[in-house]
């Protein structure tokens, strides 16, 4: 499916993990598809999830231990049984897990001993097609897939330990000690390569089956991989590092609305000038794995790319950062000469905007975000005829962008509500002619849907009504994020209705 952005159409946000499912955490199974079918049922053209990748610290895809490989926990099980590579008897001592959050700390265990069976039965019972196509699938992947074996492999044999750990012929990588590593872990590198594959099996059948029925799936590329990752185990010239491997300054931002100490996020920092000289060509690499998954992708800290906060590793908070230049036009124009100059990108322009972020956005035609809910958080002196003018609200929107209701980030638009200072809650219920807890949710989204932004997005828990609980993330907190899931009775018929008839008004429908 080719995006065009110049489309009116509207979507919903929610991760994968978020998906109803009894296994522990969402997957590309069964309830994905059936959740697309909800989507075209709702009107809906458009599915924002957030990173595919392997999860990280905190469980947060944003701390991915990997650019390139898709996350294990998201290869449904089923589907393995019904080709005959895993026994259907595995699936019958499922523990009791909790069906409204990610129940990482068990699911991850129970799912993996139940991947490498069924990479097992693959490697012993798959016909002569089904190895070719997983051979084919190798060949044509290899640039990223070697690394990840190697690393998963090596991790899996040093007890999850970080790759500087692994001793130091490893971890300043040896060549005589990679070749070792080759041969004594080449089963379990066949394992992983399985997984992999899997991965990429059912995330093309969903996409084929979303293609079927209208709507498009929107990636999520982080800006920033993790320390402990294949990407810099395998590169650690293209990071700021020591002798030790240990890092010199580490990614973030300043302080601002979410916190006195801005936040310290922790993820190494490329050396731009080193990936400059290679014609960037490990980011372009990334960008075509991400679009080859979904029909067009939101890079994550778009601002990054016009300059970053660096933080001295040693400095506990993100106070003491300075602003660094980040790669600016080159980058995208080495983005167009790979993928040709219409490039399906979403940029995630939020945080501190200054004016080379916006150029660089406005330069490659790039669509920014524009977030309703903070719209209503207050502006200049805090008066009504001030606060009307925050360029998050509706009327200050442009068409060539998305705008959202709230984001994973944010709370959600029933927590927003009950949660809102006395003025900012009489100004929102003027604007969106609502004082009414149980319905601001809908208001909320008929203003984004009425929107002048050819996109608009909502996370589900607004669709929902839900509150402050129900929230995705806590951004600069380290526990209790990335868990939340739903159910199916949690929509009800008059959800989708409601939403069907916001998006036919709003002129959105399909």
């Amino acid at each position: 499916m080719t995006f065009d952005l110049g489309i009116r159409r509207s979507g919903i946000v929610l991760h994968l993990t978020s998906l109803p499912g009894p296994h522990g955490v969402g997957d590309l199974g069964a309830d994905a598809r059936r959740f697309v079918d909800w989507l075209a049922d709702c009107g809906q053209s458009l599915w924002q999830v957030l990173p595919f990748h392997p999860v990280g610290p905190g469980h947060s895809p944003y701390q991915c231990p990997s650019a390139f490989a898709g996350c294990p926990w998201m290869v449904a099980l089923p589907p393995l049984v019904r080709a005959g590579w895993l026994d259907a008897a595995a699936l019958d001592d499922v523990p009791a897990f909790d069906p409204l959050r990610a129940d990482y700390e068990r699911a991850i265990p129970w799912r993996w001993a139940r991947l490498q069976r069924a990479a097992a039965g693959f490697f012993a019972r798959a016909r002569p097609a089904e190895r070719r196509r997983f051979e084919a699938w190798c060949e044509a992947e290899r640039g990223w897939l070697d690394e990840w074996t190697l690393y998963a492999a090596l991790k899996d044999a040093h007890g999850g330990g970080p790759w500087w750990a692994w001793g130091e012929a490893l971890a300043r990588r040896d060549a005589a000690a990679l070749r070792r590593a080759h041969a004594r872990h080449a089963g379990q590198r066949r394992v992983h390569a399985f997984v992999q594959w899997q991965f990429d099996e059912q995330l093309q059948s969903l996409r084929e089956h979303a293609r079927e029925r209208g709507v498009a799936l929107m990636g999520d590329v982080p800006i920033f991989v993790a320390h402990d990752s294949a990407d810099v185990w395998s590169r650690p010239d293209l990071y700021f590092m020591d002798e030790r491997h240990a890092l010199t300054v580490v990614a973030g931002v300043p302080p601002d609305g979410f916190g006195p100490d801005g936040q310290r996020w922790g993820n190494p920092l490329y050396r731009w000038d080193r990936m400059a000289a290679e014609g960037y060509g490990w980011w372009v690499a990334r960008l075509e794995r991400a679009l080859a998954q979904a029909d067009l992708v939101r890079i994550d800290h778009f601002r990054g790319f016009a300059g970053y906060w660096e933080v001295p590793a040693a400095c506990p908070t993100a106070r003491e950062g300075r602003w660094a230049p980040g790669p600016g036009a080159p980058l995208f124009e080495a983005f167009r000469a790979a993928l040709g100059e219409s490039l399906p990108i979403v940029a995630e322009d939020l945080g501190t905007i200054t004016p080379d972020v916006i150029a660089l956005r406005d330069g490659f035609g790039l669509p920014g975000m524009r977030i309703v809910q903070e719209g209503f958080g207050g502006w200049g002196d805090g008066s009504p005829a001030a606060c009307a003018g925050h360029p998050f609200l509706p009327h200050h929107h442009v068409a060539h962008a998305l705008a959202y209701s709230s984001t994973h980030d944010s709370d959600t638009a029933r927590g927003w509500w009950d949660a809102a200072p006395p003025a900012t809650r009489a100004f929102a219920a003027e604007y969106l002619a609502c004082d009414d807890a149980e319905r601001i949710h809908w208001a909320l989204i008929r203003a984004t849907s009425q929107s002048v932004a050819r996109l608009a997005l909502f996370p589900l828990q607004d669709v929902l009504g839900l509150d402050s609980a129900h929230r995705m993330n806590r951004p600069g907190t380290a526990d209790g994020n990335w868990r939340w899931r739903f159910d199916w009775p949690m929509l009800g018929s008059d959800t989708a209705t409601w939403l069907a008839r916001i998006t036919t008004a709003a002129g959105r429908a399909r």
